[in-house]
């Protein structure tokens, strides 16, 4: 069985981290730079920086903060946020990025994934979901949150799929920032329903239950938090310690 991994992520709005709960409500969280060699030195497996506003900004991701950031970490760095053609992805990935992360530009444009995934290899291309359950379904949803596409969230994990993504983060919009654990059955359902890694984002609180059943009752490749190690009332460090002993294969 390969090793989960522990992911934190910086979302960033005006060159802070900021977090908030059913993504608003944005609250001051810490330096992006500061935090980002804090996490890579704390033993993360890999690191997510989001420009959270870059899409409804109508702007590109920050190249400088980038830069900045790939400079402090020695793990893999996925970077997303306003990204929308080839010509991004080549300015971020020389920048720093190891894999792209695209969301809403992969809505309005699903063949983005493919071009991506055909010119730097599908291990390049994340694709990103938000989704949150409403009418009786999970439903898609980009714009940061903002926008309802009336796309169901398995059509469009089966198709991201198929269209070449490497991986899935999909972030539950209930869960986000509650810390009451992640989203099990959403989780669970996307997992059954690929063959890609999917990192289950939204909900993690200071318990490590909450890991180890995200790992185990929905089978999530990885797990990804931000407030909990922001705020340090779960470190990384313990958080791997308290999963070996609870028998889930983890990285070092």
């Amino acid at each position: 069985m390969l090793a989960k991994r522990i992911i934190p992520c910086l979302d960033v709005k005006n060159g802070e981290t900021v977090k908030g709960i059913n993504f608003e409500n944005l609250q001051y969280a810490g330096d992006p730079i500061e935090l980002a060699k804090k996490y890579s030195d704390a033993g993360a497996d890999e690191l997510v920086f989001l420009d959270i506003t870059a899409t409804n900004e109508g702007r590109k991701t920050t190249l400088k903060m980038v830069e900045s950031v790939a400079k402090q970490v020695f793990i893999p760095f996925t970077v997303g946020g306003g990204i929308s053609s080839i010509e991004d992805m080549k300015r971020l990935l020389s920048a720093g990025a190891d894999k792209i992360a695209i969301n809403s530009a992969a809505v309005k444009n699903p063949d983005l994934i493919k071009q991506s995934s055909d010119y730097f290899g599908s291990q390049c291309v994340v694709v990103a979901i938000d989704a949150k359950f409403s009418e009786g379904d999970f439903y898609v949803f980009i714009n940061a949150g903002q926008k309802n596409t009336g796309i169901k969230l398995l059509d469009w994990v089966k198709k991201v799929e198929q269209l070449g993504a490497g991986e899935i983060l999909l972030t539950s919009m209930d869960a986000d920032g509650t810390q009451n654990g992640f989203d099990l059955n959403m989780t669970n359902l996307v997992v059954k329903n690929v063959n890609i890694p999917v990192i289950a984002s939204g909900g993690a609180g200071a318990c490590v239950e909450h890991f180890k059943d995200v790992f185990e009752l929905a089978n999530a490749d990885a797990a990804l938090a931000a407030s909990i190690f922001h705020y340090n009332t779960l470190p990384i460090k313990t958080l791997k310690q308290q999963l070996k002993i609870n028998n889930i294969s983890i990285r070092d």
